[in-house]
């Protein structure tokens, strides 16, 4: 039987290539998102003879999340694959921007995601297994200029599936934490500068690989944000600094 995998923010980027990439390897797929899905299942099920269905959800409506989530586990017998994806992002200087911007980031990338993983760990304890796949960022690693509210957005989820990782030492359930470099995406397609930057199917063909195997954490692609990552924990803020002048 096949295993059943529910991605947030499947609508594009990251959560719809994931969302093709796991059917194309014979996992049933639960796609949620604001808009609606409909036609995205279809074309998931018709081109890999597979079930997939689609949900329309705002992460950051706790209530409808757990709802949402029920209703997958009982239509899909259930739940083997939790992917709390869906984020958005912004970029402003802090103080010369809209604080509703602001706001929308953290309770998309944080509320939002802690509503996803946490109605999800009630019911994968109540099923005696699972796998949570939360997508952090290498914005995660440095506070950068015109990115405050999404670098701090992605730190929280990080610090956050560290707590969970001790809280769930001895169920058995499977956290993987992964950490994207800049994948070609509509989400940065306004960045100016985008190191390193990866194709779209590249980048997901990556993170599939990751939540098959059950990282415990990655960066992706590995190469070569394993080690830029960290050392950008060190990197001198003058080397920053001109970039957030007005």
């Amino acid at each position: 039987m096949a295993k059943t995998v529910f991605i947030t923010g499947a609508s594009s980027g990251l959560g719809k290539g994931m969302a093709y990439e796991m059917a194309s390897r014979g996992y049933n797929v639960a796609l949620a998102a604001r808009r609606s899905l409909v036609d995205m299942a279809r074309d998931i099920g018709d081109k890999y003879g597979l079930v997939a269905k689609a949900y329309e959800l705002d992460v950051t409506d706790p209530d409808a999340v757990l709802l949402c989530l029920e209703q997958v586990a009982s239509e899909f017998y259930s739940l083997d694959i939790v992917i709390a994806n869906a984020g958005v992002a912004d970029n402003q200087l802090v103080g010369a921007g809209d604080f509703a911007t602001v706001k929308a980031i953290i309770d998309t990338n944080v509320l939002g995601f802690m509503a996803t993983v946490e109605k999800a760990v009630a019911i994968l304890r109540q099923q005696g297994s699972g796998q949570i796949v939360g997508i952090s960022s290498v914005a995660a690693e440095r506070g950068m200029p015109g990115m405050a509210a999404y670098c701090a957005s992605k730190s929280a989820v990080k610090t956050y599936m560290q707590a969970l990782r001790a809280e769930i030492y001895n169920d058995n359930i499977d956290l993987t934490l992964l950490s994207p470099g800049y994948i070609a995406t509509p989400l940065n397609e306004g960045v100016k500068s985008r190191p390193f930057v990866v194709d779209l199917e590249t980048g997901v063909r990556a993170l599939c690989d990751k939540i098959e195997r059950k990282a415990s954490f990655s960066y992706v692609p590995v190469w070569p944000w394993v080690i830029v990552g960290p050392a950008l924990r060190h990197l001198p803020t003058r080397f920053l600094a001109s970039k957030s002048k007005r």
